[in-house]
């Protein structure tokens, strides 16, 4: 018997990045209101984090509620409509169902069905992680537009006893549609994994254990020092590997947005980094919190709000987290 010589897909040369949507918890959380617990002060959590407030959602906005909210305004601003896409992603570590994806519910919310739909779980690398894979669905012909949402309600994993995160995290969604483009809009994925280090962030303990009664609702924990130094001093390597592969040099970056994890870490990957002082730095942090996956979409939305950076400029985004994984690549800002 003759086989038949399969036909594969082709797609596009190149992609970029359409759309932007973010959405942020409707409650400013200042850090007078968490202090108690894990007796500090304001002006501890300033100097060690940089944060002043953090946006959270309240009891009746569940993590796709922010997802769909984002994900509509990306559709809109890409000047597309939900029937365009052709597959959905979704960053989260917040959502409570191990099964369906919460990605197939929120195609069905933005009229996006038949739509792919899966899950992604990188934590905070998890939206680069999608801009990665949108990236490959397009070029390999697969999908023409594709949704990636970074949603996380990091609220519902707060204890606010403890000192090592929970100070740290906020609520909020970001979105972007990525599709096809006529000169290249997404650089090449840099990524990857350390498995050995996955004490470092975690989560306290299984649902296993909630199921058995031998313990109570889960929460977050983190290794500060442990996390500050990898992310500080290991993440700038990444970095500019993403921007070698992308065949830019450092002062052709105009727009660096990293993870919103701590305002320590980002100054101190400023410096490993050498960038100039030309590069527009996301900073949202500040007002927002540590959003988890949502964090690079949420920060770049406010760059380019607020007129600090135009649109079209090159950004070099680092996402890193729980895993411990990471994710870097260069970007057309829309």
């Amino acid at each position: 018997m003759t086989r038949p010589t399969l036909t594969q897909a082709t797609g596009p040369a190149h992609t970029r990045i359409l759309g932007l949507g973010a959405a942020r918890g409707e409650l400013t959380v200042t850090n007078d209101e968490l202090v108690g617990p894990i007796d500090s002060s304001d002006e501890w959590i300033r100097q060690r984090t940089g944060i002043v407030t953090r946006r959270r959602a309240g009891a009746g906005t569940d993590v796709l509620d922010l997802a769909e909210i984002a994900a509509n305004d990306a559709i809109k601003n890409a000047g597309l409509t939900g029937a365009d896409i052709d597959a959905v992603l979704l960053s989260t570590v917040t959502y409570f169902h191990q099964t369906p994806a919460g990605a197939a519910i929120i195609a069905d919310r933005v009229g996006a069905t038949p739509a792919a739909a899966w899950d992604i779980s990188a934590a905070c690398a998890g939206y680069c992680y999608g801009i990665g894979q949108a990236d490959a669905l397009v070029r390999a012909g697969t999908a023409r537009n594709v949704l990636v949402i970074g949603a996380e309600k990091m609220s519902d994993f707060v204890d606010p006893t403890d000192r090592s995160i929970s100070f740290l995290l906020g609520d909020g969604a970001g979105a972007v549609v990525v599709g096809a483009s006529d000169t290249p809009g997404i650089g090449p994925t840099v990524w990857g994994s350390d498995g050995s280090q996955a004490q470092a962030i975690r989560q306290t303990h299984s649902w296993l254990d909630v199921r058995d009664g031998d313990a109570g609702w889960p929460t977050l924990r983190q290794e500060g020092p442990t996390v500050f130094k990898w992310a500080g001093f290991q993440m700038a390597p990444v970095a500019q590997q993403a921007m070698a592969a992308a065949g830019v040099e450092p002062e052709q970056i105009e727009a660096f947005i990293p993870h919103q994890a701590n305002m320590r870490i980002i100054d101190q990957m400023i410096k490993q980094l050498k960038l100039p002082e030309s590069v527009v730095v996301g900073r949202d942090i500040a007002d927002t919190g540590n959003t988890s996956a949502a964090s690079i979409p949420l920060a770049t939305e406010r760059l380019l709000r607020e007129g600090q950076v135009d649109s079209g400029a090159l950004a070099l985004q680092i996402g890193f987290g729980a895993g411990l994984v990471y994710a870097a690549q260069v970007v057309v800002l829309p």
